[in-house]
């Protein structure tokens, strides 16, 4: 299941995205062959990688952080020539009224995969990079399925009914396993701290 999860999510749009910016940056090879580039993009001829994202609509504060990590793996392992295509790129796209007005800025995938280049992580490794820290929300949410007795299927986008006002409850308390729990000592699901929440229990 967890390998489907790595592989659901390949692709240009989420997983595979830091890739598409290191084919972009090879495409465009040179700090000279940025104005063409954008042009094209311009234009629509060209795509333009690593920029917008869906909820941030100015510039991504992880991109600055990773940014940031670049350029100190660069002084350890030595200095990638595609930073200079990278760096060159975004100063001309934030200088460029075309993308300004659209609010396309560098997004936390711009930087990522040239950092993963520079460790020695093929390309084709990036995606499983990207999924490693997310494996424990996957479990979690696989775990919290399990408790849920209602849970027949897994849907993506699944509607919340449950109740809406829950009240704090104090992190020790959290931590009790549920009555005929076989897999150990877990922390009760929110599906049953809801159950339990709306039941006046």
């Amino acid at each position: 299941a967890l390998a489907g999860a790595v592989g659901a999510l390949y692709g240009p749009l989420h997983g595979g995205a830091n890739e598409a910016v290191l084919k972009m940056l090879n495409e465009i090879g040179s700090v000279e062959n940025i104005p063409d580039f954008i042009e094209g993009v311009k234009n629509r001829k060209r795509k333009m990688s690593g920029f917008g994202h869906r909820v941030y609509k100015n510039y991504d504060p992880r991109a600055k952080v990773i940014r940031k990590l670049a350029e100190e793996v660069f002084a350890i392992v030595g200095r990638d020539p595609l930073i200079e295509v990278a760096v060159a790129l975004e100063k001309a796209a934030l200088s460029d009224e075309y993308f300004i007005k659209r609010k396309l800025y560098p997004n936390v995938d711009f930087y990522s995969g040239l950092i993963y280049r520079a460790m020695g992580f093929p390309p084709e490794f990036f995606t499983v990079l990207f999924a490693i820290p997310r494996m424990a929300g996957y479990l979690a949410h696989w775990r919290e399925s399990l408790d849920d007795p209602d849970t027949k299927i897994m849907r993506p986008q699944q509607v919340y009914t449950g109740v809406w006002l829950r009240h704090y409850m104090p992190l020790k308390e959290r931590m009790v396993a549920p009555a005929g729990d076989k897999l150990g000592q877990v922390s009760v699901s929110n599906a049953t701290r809801r159950r339990l929440a709306g039941s006046g229990a």
